[in-house]
């Protein structure tokens, strides 16, 4: 009798029910999509970000003492450098996959063409490596310096110029000393003289503007510097700083073994810089503050929009029930009237009410939920160039929330439903 009642209730009254179900599934397949989003959205942004430089720095221990005690920052006036041999070692950290690039640098003095005195910085392009784990990698400036404008020639290909001594130069030197990409320079080091291929003039919008890159070798080899590193800039995803992550970047000893296990197996950006310390002698990892705070503050933001979005979709959701329901038991007031007059306790009517429109809700949040996965990845490809990973997690926040919001949009139709006299009902009053 329940069930039959229940279906006569729908074909009677299917319109309002398919109104009821369509608010239901608008309202969930916006908290699915924003929802999808939100979860995903920590490594979104980061892979955008990281397009704009790095987040860590890397130099000798000594250098950081004297950079930091004489503001000398970017000059390596200590002598110390970092070994070429352990650049690997970065990819071997337990947060290693959270490493997307990273480059190695040393500068040298060299006279161009015998007469001006010009920073020759010597890096990674492209440099293809294979790592201690048995895995290969590309890394270098190419894909960390991806905001540089090749105004002429193009980038180093390490590859394609193996054997050869090529260079990239900044526009303002290029400018100012009539050197066109295809020219042949000479740069005469403390130690050795070579002649480079200007492979491209490169516009950085900086202080780069005026320096000459070349291949990490052949910088070594001006300065007499083989195997010597001054410093690594590495692009990481990291996670934002909170209290623990504050704490552990000040004085990781001061944490307990509990908070060190989560903070060591968390992707903050200290703990990052924290075990590549460990992996490369005498060094000091820090974080480039201007970048890993923006990060932290743009994924606050972008998930605090995704949480009030989801809230006003299923605010609306819930005004909208609780129309639609309370009209559906306004027109049934008669059907109510008579069904307590002839014994039917409140409880019963309102369970039998309450599983209508549960029923619809199911039918409506399912519909919303493949829908909204499908307006993620509209979002994902739009916004992001990728699609959006859906979590499982997701499936029971949603279900909650379609529960809730239904729930509490068919309050006031209960109120409403619990005030019925049948007398009065029944009398037309």
């Amino acid at each position: 009798m329940f069930i039959r009642m229940i279906a006569k209730a729908f074909l009677r009254q299917w319109k309002k029910m398919l109104m009821i179900a369509f608010t239901i599934a608008l309202g969930s397949s916006l908290a699915t999509a924003m929802l999808s989003v939100m979860f995903d959205v920590s490594d979104k942004v980061n892979e955008e970000l990281k397009a704009y430089g790095a987040n860590i720095t890397v130099v000798p221990k000594d250098a950081s003492v004297i950079n930091e005690l004489y503001d000398v920052d970017g000059e390596n006036v200590s002598g110390a450098y970092l070994r070429e041999d352990e650049l690997g070692n970065i990819k071997t950290i337990f947060w290693a996959f959270n490493i997307v690039d990273y480059a190695p640098f040393t500068a040298a003095e060299a006279a161009l063409n015998g007469e001006k005195d010009v920073q020759v910085e010597g890096t990674w392009f492209n440099h293809h490596m294979e790592l201690p784990t048995g895995e290969e990698l590309d890394a270098g400036v190419t894909s960390l310096r991806s905001w540089w404008d090749i105004t002429e020639g193009d980038w180093i290909d390490e590859q394609a110029d193996e054997g050869s001594h090529v260079c990239m130069v900044g526009t303002a030197l290029a400018e100012s000393e009539g050197i066109s990409a295809g020219d042949v320079i000479t740069l005469e080091g403390s130690e050795a003289s070579l002649e480079f291929t200007v492979k491209g003039i490169f516009d950085a919008g900086g202080e780069e503007d005026d320096y000459i890159y070349t291949v990490l070798d052949d910088a070594q080899e001006l300065a007499g510097l083989d195997g010597c590193v001054d410093s690594i800039e590495v692009s990481a995803l990291t996670t934002p700083d909170n209290e623990l992550a504050e704490k552990a970047a000040k004085d990781p000893s001061s944490l307990s073994v509990a908070q060190y296990e989560v903070w060591y197996c968390t992707a903050y950006v200290s703990s990052i810089c924290y075990q590549i310390q460990e992996v490369i002698t005498d060094s000091v990892a820090s974080a480039v503050r201007q970048v890993a705070d923006s990060e932290g503050q743009i994924l606050d933001k972008t998930q605090l929009l995704m949480v009030l979005i989801t809230i006003l979709s299923m605010v609306g959701a819930a005004l909208g029930i609780c129309n639609l329901v309370t009209a559906s038991v306004m027109e049934r007031s008669g059907e109510i009237g008579l069904m307590k007059a002839i014994g039917a306790h409140n409880g019963a009517i309102t369970g039998l009410i309450l599983t209508e429109i549960m029923c619809t809700a199911v039918l409506g949040g399912i519909v919303g939920f493949f829908a909204g996965l499908g307006f993620a990845q509209i979002i994902g490809h739009t916004v992001f160039s990728s699609a959006i990973s859906i979590r499982p997690m997701v499936v029971p926040v949603v279900a909650v929330l379609v529960a809730a919001v239904t729930l509490i949009g068919s309050i006031p139709a209960i109120r409403m439903l619990l005030s019925l006299k049948p007398t009065e009902v029944l009398h037309g009053r």
